[in-house]
């Protein structure tokens, strides 16, 4: 049986991760799990899986659920805190850690994944967007097998030669590939008019018209912050530049991603909108395994739309790709800045425009520095949330 560390397991990754191990029973045995401050969903997933080890994000929450499981006669061992992560992310007894913390404090215990030589199936974009450079060393430094779970990745990943040897990806030149169509769904707003942009609710923002995602990368889905985390990533993953990554705006969310060769040939990714298709594809890679997902009826989608994406009505996109072509702190500056300014709109504290508003000044107003080393990601990361903070205090929820 393959040992699977699962972070961030009550989160909609982790429990998609959880319905794929319980399609495929005897396969994967569940060593370790954890979760921000779901008391509640982490106890009964211990119930049915009965890891090893669980962790919370505090020390209260951990004691919380030690007392609900010892109350049970459980013996799952209860961690807390950023060194718990990075022990259940590193145990000997794991083969696989699915990283699904979502934010910067996936960061540091997926590196230590990466220390200890696990499969790394990533489906946090923050470790690379704050830190690719150090954190696609250390996956080479260890000879890691590192698989894309976000769908968008996990298609290219498809739809690229790979070098079984290595587990590592194509190179672009001599695998003649031209470069990389990225799709996006568009959102909840992309035919929304203009004006109503500035009167968006967190709950139509989270109300996602394909997939079923925590309210924080739904509301990066809706501004399209999420797609230029994604253009970043890609950029680490896949060794390339942005200028050779192309967002292409697909409604439906059936083609996840494509590739384009030298000689005119695209290959697509297809599949309904699961997030257990990728998934389990990073779990049994390079075999496959069953999903669980719904089989895809091509002939009663009917047809497959494709378009621009819209830059003035996403310029979150536009600041990604600016992240994206500087060689320094930008990207961490902004995921922290976004992180911030999300969290005030989810708590109606900043307007839904006034979320790239905010970024753009954090990135046009703080200094970037050379992003390499993790100190200096880390102090540039603080110092852009304390700034967004400030500013949204003193912009008063920039409500146009």
């Amino acid at each position: 049986m393959i040992g699977v560390t699962i972070l961030g397991s009550t989160g909609s990754i982790g429990v998609s991760t959880l319905d794929v191990i319980r399609s495929n029973e005897g396969a994967y045995r569940v060593i370790a799990l954890s979760a921000n401050t779901d008391v509640d969903g982490l106890y009964q997933q211990c119930l049915e899986f009965q890891p090893k080890f669980a962790v919370m994000a505090n020390a209260d929450s951990a004691t919380e659920l030690q007392t609900k499981l010892r109350s049970y006669g459980s013996n799952t061992q209860v961690d807390s805190g950023n060194d718990g992560l990075e022990c259940i992310a590193s145990l000997s007894e794991v083969d696989c850690v699915m990283a699904a913390i979502v934010g910067a404090a996936g960061l540091q215990p997926t590196l230590a994944a990466a220390r200890a030589g696990k499969r790394i199936l990533l489906a946090n974009k923050e470790a690379l967007v704050m830190s690719g450079h150090i954190f696609m060393d250390t996956i080479k430094h260890h000879q890691v097998e590192l698989l894309p779970i976000d769908s968008e990745h996990n298609a290219i990943f498809q739809c690229m030669p790979q070098d079984n040897g290595t587990g590592q990806y194509a190179d672009f030149e001599s695998s003649g590939i031209e470069k990389i169509l990225l799709t996006a769904s568009g959102g909840p707003f992309r035919k929304m008019d203009m004006a109503a942009l500035r009167s968006v609710t967190p709950d139509q923002a989270c109300a996602h018209p394909n997939w079923d995602m925590g309210r924080k990368i739904s509301v990066d889905s809706a501004t399209m912050m999420n797609k230029g985390l994604e253009v970043i990533e890609a950029c680490w993953l896949f060794d390339t530049h942005p200028d050779l990554i192309e967002v292409v705006v697909h409604p439906q969310s059936i083609v996840h991603s494509m590739v384009e060769y030298r000689d005119g040939s695209i290959l697509a990714q297809l599949g309904s909108p699961d997030m257990r298709t990728p998934i389990a594809y990073g779990l049994a890679w390079p075999q496959r395994i069953e999903s669980g997902v719904k089989r895809l009826d091509l002939v009663s989608m009917g047809s497959l739309d494709f378009e621009a994406p819209d830059l003035e009505r996403f310029p979150c996109l536009a600041l990604a790709y600016r992240a994206a072509a500087a060689a320094d702190t930008t990207s961490a500056i902004m995921n922290a800045a976004n992180e911030v300014a999300v969290d005030a709109f989810l708590r109606n504290e900043l307007s839904f425009l006034g979320i790239a508003k905010v970024i753009a000044q954090v990135m046009d107003e703080l200094p970037a520095h050379a992003a390499s080393d993790l100190d200096a990601i880390l102090a540039d990361d603080h110092a852009a949330r304390e700034f967004t903070k400030d500013i949204i205090v003193t912009c008063k929820g920039l409500v146009s």
